[in-house]
């Protein structure tokens, strides 16, 4: 699958980021045009999401397989390789699955565990608006709030709000995420591991990855560390960018 991709830099390190469940690279694009300074960053859009193409198969295994193409076609060697939530998950089963084709890697607020599934209210929110064709992101927000009372949340998805000839569309692959929400929490298999130095980032606020975490991170990634960021949540990354930058910095010196 040819996924779309924004690039920043002309650096010999390459450095590839992957966004989480209904984002896109957009999410990414501030934070990628200061890592250029130093890499040349690759932005994408894993598949179902963003500008890259629909597909009925969605799960790690293919998004991996998804990325190994990306890679390939662009002829990129070693990338660090970031992925926040859904994409710090297919960043570990790339990992884990070709371990030759990277050099190092970042996962952001994820971990290999299993996490039930969280996301319906969302979901359903989503396709409410869908099936009311709305003519505006304020409408949209509107409908949003009856299902998702946090605003930043609402912005973050209204996001992938595109018009098209009679209204507003979500430019991800709705139904097919609502299909398979259940392989967003897929857990890394007990032989599925990697020796490549990678560095897990969490938000204090958040409970994605939690102490007793600890020993399941060694276990998969034995040569791994665990950082956490101040005053932050989920998105950590947007909430406290300077404080990521700086770890992020340190880690790829």
């Amino acid at each position: 699958m040819n996924l779309h991709y924004e690039k920043y830099g002309d650096h010999s390190q390459k450095l590839i980021i992957l966004h989480g469940l209904f984002g896109s690279a957009d999410n990414w694009t501030s934070l990628g045009k200061q890592l250029s300074r130093r890499f040349t960053v690759f932005l994408i859009d894993q598949r179902n999401h963003g500008k890259s193409l629909h597909d009925s198969l969605w799960n790690y295994q293919v998004m991996a397989r998804d990325l190994k193409g990306f890679i390939s076609n662009h002829n990129i060697d070693k990338p660090i390789i970031i992925g926040h939530s859904m994409g710090g998950k297919t960043a570990m089963k790339f990992a884990c699955t070709y371990p030759d084709l990277l050099q190092k890697l970042i996962v952001v607020d994820i971990s290999p565990k299993y996490y039930p599934v969280h996301h319906k209210t969302i979901i359903e929110g989503l396709q409410s608006v869908a099936k009311q064709r709305v003519s505006s992101r304020k409408q949209a927000d509107e409908i949003l709030q009856k299902y998702i009372p946090e605003l930043p949340v609402r912005q973050f998805l209204i996001k992938n709000l595109v018009r098209e000839e009679t209204c507003m569309e979500w430019r991800m692959n709705l139904d097919v995420i609502d299909h398979n929400i259940e392989n967003v929490g897929e857990s890394l298999s007990e032989d599925e591991n990697t020796t490549i130095p990678t560095l897990f980032i969490r938000g204090s606020h958040s409970d994605y990855i939690l102490d007793v975490d600890k020993e399941f991170l060694l276990k998969h990634f034995p040569k791994s560390t665990l950082e956490t960021v101040d005053n932050a949540g989920h998105w950590l990354h947007a909430e406290q960018p300077k404080a990521f930058l700086a770890l992020i910095e340190k880690f790829t010196q």
